[in-house]
């Protein structure tokens, strides 16, 4: 039964059908530049990190993920911003594995004494790896003698390829005040060939992310509160072929200190077993010098089953001073970067 399923798992995997999606980050706040390379060189000064995301921790179902960045300005006005990024996926049970390694270029223009648009365009090389020198059909096992035949009556079983390379292209936009911001990240703009099969025609579908916050200062309500203090609202949708998402969060931040929610919805239910509200994800966040720490589990609130939730690590700190001479939107930075 398990043989037969690691077959389905496979040729699902292969078929011309398949919609491949995108790993999301929960701190996705600490690591904005996964979502939307405008990002690259907000901080005006070089910052860099990595984050580390464990899905159902344990059984054959594990997934883990990694990402880094290392990013900052590239002229002293801070109008322009370049950096790097790593993406890593593996999963445990097929032995699947994707790479990815990009460069970013980000610009900044001033609309007017508020506002603010920064523009992003991303692009890079691609790896999706998976072992088929592994792969055992059903066909090829003699249940009499338990002799394990070369062959298969699949006609595509020579033609698999263990690894694909393409190059990808994204781009984004954001734009903000101190207060507020609202960015639009676009992923797979040339939408490659991911199939393993050769002369196959599998385009990876392209990633739409929309997402937004406003930051409430808590001393302007005369609350108890230390100087500093906001209520931060985020939102954040996200679309890949006929998958959807939107997340809706919210946190209290302090000085150094960062706490908060995100319930993770699914809000158009394409099937009768869908769920509206998949999980609710806790996340905290300390900082400390130079250095942010944060930390995020995801409740499942799904039929899926015991999926020992997810756990999420991130790091990010910050390695010089931040531009005096720039007019800087993130020396306080949305969401946990409080440099």
């Amino acid at each position: 039964m398990k043989l037969q399923f690691i077959i389905v798992i496979v040729l699902a995997t292969l078929s011309f059908e398949v919609k491949a999606q995108d790993p999301v980050f929960t701190q996705f706040f600490l690591a904005p530049e996964a979502l939307n390379p405008a990002y690259t060189g907000t901080l005006n000064t070089w910052y860099t990190g990595i984050v580390h995301r464990t899905q159902w921790p344990d059984g054959n179902r594990k997934l883990n993920t990694e990402y880094a960045f290392l990013n900052g300005p590239l002229d002293e006005d801070g109008k322009m911003g370049v950096g790097i990024t790593i993406l890593n996926h593996h999963e445990v049970f097929t032995n699947y594995n994707y790479l990815q390694i990009n460069t970013a270029f980000a610009y900044n223009v001033e609309l007017n004494d508020f506002w603010k648009l920064r523009l992003g365009l991303e692009a890079g090389y691609g790896n999706k790896n998976y072992n088929f020198g592994n792969l055992l059909l059903e066909d090829q096992i003699n249940i009499n003698t338990g002799v394990i035949n070369t062959s298969s009556v699949d006609p595509n079983i020579l033609s698999y390829s263990n690894k694909i390379n393409f190059i990808d292209i994204s781009s984004g936009l954001l734009m903000y005040t101190d207060d507020a911001w609202f960015g639009i990240g676009l992923k797979h703009l040339n939408r490659p060939d991911i199939s393993f099969i050769e002369n196959g025609n599998i385009p990876l579908e392209m990633f739409l992310s929309l997402h937004g916050g406003y930051a409430l200062n808590l001393n302007s309500l005369r609350l108890m509160f230390d100087d500093g203090a906001r209520f931060l609202l985020t939102g954040n949708y996200m679309r890949q072929s006929q998958y959807n998402r939107l997340d809706l969060g919210v946190a209290v931040e302090f000085d150094k200190f960062t706490f908060g929610a995100i319930s993770v919805t699914n809000p158009e239910r394409r099937s009768k077993n869908s769920h509206f509200l998949t999980s609710i994800n806790l996340f905290t966040s300390i900082q400390i010098e130079k250095l942010v720490f944060g930390y995020s589990y995801d409740v499942n609130t799904s039929r899926l089953g015991n999926t020992n939730g997810v756990h999420e690590l991130s790091l990010t700190w910050q390695l010089g001073r931040p531009c005096s001479r720039c007019n800087n939107y993130l020396v306080k930075k949305p969401w946990g970067r409080n440099y």
